[in-house]
């Protein structure tokens, strides 16, 4: 069954998902990143090239032709087919599709009160679902 994790309290959602994504990636991990629209998905592509001036975290958004073959891909749309199905990090305020395809899922809550709301009605809902949940509290400092 699919583990989802939550990583509440985070003042910016992309850099915290570059630096998760790295973590993922240097342990072997394949990543789709799940972003709240495709203006979201340029910005994250961005950030994924320019966060760590000695990382390489090679990805390309979802409809690319070598997304079969890239470990990490950025979508804002979890509908379609993607290449694979191991680490799911969602940006998005909304439950992904298929989330019972992924291995892990990471949802990504801001300090925003209504993305933390949106957070706890998807934690609530997974949760009735009986998926293992576990909460990390990022801490402000």
């Amino acid at each position: 069954m699919t583990r989802i994790d939550f990583h509440t309290n985070i003042p910016d959602k992309l850099a915290y998902a570059c630096r998760l994504t790295r973590k993922a990636y240097s342990a072997q991990g394949k990543v789709v990143l799940l972003a709240d629209s495709a203006e979201q998905a340029a910005q994250l592509n961005t950030a994924l090239w320019t966060f760590s001036d000695v990382d390489f975290l090679p990805h390309v958004l979802a409809d690319d032709p070598l997304a079969a073959q890239t470990p990490i891909i950025v979508t804002a749309d979890d509908a379609g087919e993607l290449p694979h199905y191991d680490m799911l990090v969602n940006l998005t305020r909304r439950t992904p599709a298929n989330v019972d395809r992924f291995q892990r899922v990471f949802e990504i809550i801001s300090t925003d009160e209504e993305d933390a709301a949106e957070g706890r009605k998807r934690y609530a809902a997974y949760k009735r679902a009986s998926y293992p949940l576990t909460h990390f509290v990022a801490s402000q400092s």
